[in-house]
C-alpha cells in the first residue's frame, strides 16, 4: 500500500491523480489533500478517500468546512497548510499539482522530509531548479515527472546510458492559436484562448499553451530533470499530440514515446514506477490516426518561447522573473484586464528591466518573485 498526498487535489492534475487512485484502491492510500478554494469538491474527495490531513487556501475557508470534516482529520490553511500536507503525515510520495511558484516551498519541505515527488508543478524547477535538484540528490529523493513530455523522455531514457544522449525533442501541440498569424492574434478572446484542441487542462496552463510559455517552462524543467544543456533540448510542433517527446542518441537512433493524449497515463506511471499497470486510457490506433505531422518551431511567431529559453541559458533569477511575470500577466488576461498579446509584452518588459542574480539562494528567489509580481501588476 503506497501512501500519497496530493497538492492541488481539486485541479485538473489533482482530480486525475485521484482517478488513478480510485482505479487501484488496494494499492494506494490517500494521506493528505491540499486544495485552493473549491471546497465543495474537496469535501467530496475527503468523503471518498478519507485522508488524515487536509488544507485549503485561507483560514476563512478552513473555518467554513471544519464542521463538515469527519472527526480526526487535521485541518490546515494557506502556504503553511501546503507545507504540512506535503511534509507531514505518513505519505511516501507527494504529487505536486498546484499551479505556479506557490508550489516551491511545499515541494522543498516534502523533499527535506524524504518524500518522493510526483512532479506536475514545473514552476518549482523553473523558479529554483538548482536548489530543488541539489536537495533531492542529497536526500536520495526521486523527482518523477508527470508532465506528458517529461514522462516521455524519462521513459525513453530507461536503461540507456546518459552519455549516449545526443539530444531530446519536446513536442508541442501549438495550443489554441497554432494556426493563427500574429495579426490574427490581436483580436482573440479569452474564450478562444481557453479552447485547447487536444488536452483538457486548467485555465492557466491552457493560456500558457496558447502563448507557448508552457513549452518554454518545460524546456527549463527538462534542463534540470535530465541534466542536459540547452543546446541539447529542441522543440517541434506536432499538432496531433501523439508522440509526446523523443530522445536522439549519438548513433542517430531515436526512441519516442507515443500514446493517446490522456494525462492519467503519465500520472499513473509516476505513481507505479518502475511497474506498468492497466490503465483506462484509450488504446492508440496508428491506423486510425492515419498520419502524423510536424513543423519546425517558429521562434518569431512564438516569442515567449524564445524568451524562456534565453532566460534558461542566463540562469540565476532570470527564470524566476520570467515565471512571475507570466503568472501575473496570465491572471490579468483571465480577468479581461489585458489583451492576449499583452501577456508576452509584459514578460519582455519585465526581462528588459531585470538585473540577474546568479546562483541565488531561496531568499533572493523569493525577493525576485515578489518584486516582479508587484511590477507586472502595474505595467
Amino acid at each position: 500500500m503506497k501512501k500519497i498526498s496530493v497538492l492541488g487535489s481539486t485541479g485538473s492534475i489533482g482530480t486525475q491523480t485521484l482517478d488513478v487512485v480510485a482505479m487501484h484502491p488496494d494499492a494506494f492510500e490517500v494521506d493528505g489533500l491540499a486544495a485552493g478554494s473549491n471546497v465543495r469538491l474537496l469535501l467530496e474527495q475527503v468523503k471518498r478517500f478519507k485522508p488524515r490531513r487536509v488544507s485549503v487556501a485561507t483560514p476563512h475557508l478552513a473555518d467554513e468546512i471544519r464542521s463538515s470534516l469527519p472527526a480526526g482529520i487535521e485541518l490546515f490553511s494557506g502556504n503553511e497548510g501546503l507545507v504540512e500536507v506535503a511534509a507531514g503525515g505518513d505519505a511516501n510520495t507527494v504529487v505536486t499539482a498546484v499551479m505556479g511558484s506557490i508550489g516551491l516551498q511545499s515541494t522543498l519541505a516534502a523533499i527535506e522530509a524524504g518524500k518522493h515527488i510526483g512532479l506536475a508543478n514545473k514552476e518549482t524547477l523553473v523558479t529554483a531548479g538548482h536548489l530543488v535538484t541539489e536537495l533531492a540528490a542529497r536526500k536520495g529523493v526521486s523527482l518523477l515527472p508527470i508532465d506528458s513530455e517529461h514522462s516521455a523522455i524519462f521513459q525513453c531514457l530507461n536503461g540507456e546510458n546518459r552519455e549516449d544522449v545526443a539530444g531530446i525533442t519536446l513536442t508541442a501541440s501549438g495550443g489554441s492559436f497554432r494556426d493563427y498569424s500574429r495579426e490574427q492574434l490581436k483580436n482573440v478572446t479569452l474564450e478562444d484562448a481557453l479552447r485547447h484542441p487536444n488536452w483538457t487542462m486548467g485555465s492557466k496552463i491552457t493560456i500558457d499553451s496558447a502563448t507557448m510559455v508552457n513549452k518554454g517552462l518545460e524546456v527549463i524543467e527538462a534542463h534540470w530533470l535530465f541534466g542536459l544543456s540547452y543546446d541539447q533540448i529542441n522543440v517541434l510542433l506536432h499538432p496531433e499530440s501523439i508522440i509526446h517527446s523523443y530522445v536522439e542518441f549519438r548513433d542517430s537512433s531515436i526512441i519516442a514515446q507515443l500514446g493517446s493524449p490522456d494525462m492519467r497515463v503519465p500520472i499513473q506511471y509516476a505513481l507505479t514506477y518502475p511497474e506498468r499497470w492497466n490503465s483506462p486510457a484509450q488504446r492508440l490506433s496508428l491506423a486510425s490516426v492515419g498520419s502524423l505531422t510536424f513543423r519546425e518551431m517558429d521562434y518569431v511567431r512564438f516569442p515567449a518561447l524564445r524568451l524562456a529559453i534565453e532566460c534558461g541559458r542566463a540562469g540565476g533569477t532570470a527564470t524566476t522573473a520570467f515565471n512571475a511575470a507570466n503568472e501575473i500577466a496570465v491572471s490579468r488576461f483571465l480577468r479581461s484586464e489585458i489583451s492576449f498579446l499583452r501577456i508576452e509584452e509584459i514578460i519582455a518588459e519585465i526581462l528588459d528591466r531585470h538585473i540577474n542574480e546568479s546562483s541565488p539562494d531561496l531568499e533572493q528567489i523569493h525577493h525576485c518573485d515578489r518584486t516582479v509580481r508587484a511590477l507586472s501588476a502595474k505595467i
